[in-house]
């Protein structure tokens, strides 16, 4: 197993399903927990239940150290918060699991703006309430690991998700800019797009359901997480014992110099249908570099990652 002793780690969401997984395998492998759970169904609402304390209390029966925290991600002040309790504590702050989520799905006809707030302000609101103090420390002490949960609803898209869906692609860029900029502060930023058995996937997988047990996720979050760990930057998609990287990539498209609206249009479905991996972008200047290739004349001037 891999160790993490003396590691001090936050996972949000830490009552059920995918984030009780993560919490009980950390402190199993020797990390001090800080549970986070506010106690509600599936759709945000909350009810009287304890899954965090419920959650310390297995994992302290096991011999391991965990705290319950049950302030709100959907707030920056529950935010700061947890991440307090987390440094009161332990007296530090390594590891950042952001898990908590929420479902509220319907055709986009049928969308409240209430239901876009409540899952906006947990899905990506609440990615960055946790980020936000949490960096302090992480900068500080010269290094962290923040694992982020996105989705391939958000990545490729899925019908009755457009407010999930655009949190969790929120969530990809909010990792993608994090990895760049923690380089040089020794702090490294991914994505897990789990794929398993829990309260808000239901039934959605059918007779699929019992190969996704929780732990097959819970290892590349352990593994993401770890300090031997290189990774960054990168969007894993996780379920049923597979592990792959999901791609931002560009194709290599059509170059006219002379393009207008009219030659647009006339190229714009074969465009759209083009599979030719060109490039698979580090950042955005790596994209646009891909403009530049165009230009004989700027052969000796290529775009600087910045």
């Amino acid at each position: 197993m891999l160790d993490f002793t003396g590691q001090v780690a936050i996972v949000t969401g830490a009552g059920n399903g995918l984030g009780r997984r993560y919490a009980l395998d950390l402190a199993a492998r020797g990390a001090r927990v800080v549970a986070n759970d506010i106690g509600v169904g599936v759709d945000g609402v909350a009810n009287d239940d304890s899954p965090a304390r419920r959650v310390v209390e297995e994992i302290r029966a096991a011999g391991g150290e965990a705290v319950a925290a049950e302030a709100s991600v959907a707030s920056l002040a529950g935010g700061e918060a947890v991440v307090a309790q987390a440094v009161a504590a332990f007296g530090r702050l390594d590891v950042l699991v952001n898990n908590a989520g929420i479902a509220r799905t319907n055709h986009f006809t049928d969308v409240r703006y209430a239901d876009v707030e409540a899952s906006l302000s947990v899905h990506l609101l609440g990615a960055f309430h946790l980020l936000l103090p949490a960096w302090r420390h992480f900068v500080a002490q010269g290094g962290g690991a923040v694992v982020n949960t996105t989705s391939a609803v958000g990545v490729f898209g899925q019908q009755r998700s457009s407010v999930y869906a655009a949190g969790k692609m929120g969530v990809v860029g909010l990792t993608r800019v994090l990895a760049l900029e923690g380089t040089a502060h020794g702090v490294r930023v991914n994505a897990i797009a789990p794929v398993a058995q829990s309260r808000m996937a239901a039934d959605v997988y059918g007779r699929l359901n019992d190969k996704l047990d929780p732990a097959f996720v819970s290892a590349v979050v352990l593994a993401l997480a770890h300090p031997s760990a290189t990774v960054t930057g990168e969007v894993i998609s996780a379920g049923g014992g597979r592990v792959s990287r999901l791609l931002l990539a560009a194709t290599e498209g059509h170059f006219d110099p002379s393009l207008d609206d009219e030659s647009a249009a006339a190229v714009l479905s074969e465009v759209a249908a083009d599979e030719r991996v060109a490039a698979v972008p580090s950042c955005a200047m790596d994209e646009i570099d891909l403009i530049r290739a165009n230009y004989p004349d700027l052969a000796d001037f290529r775009m600087a990652p910045r």
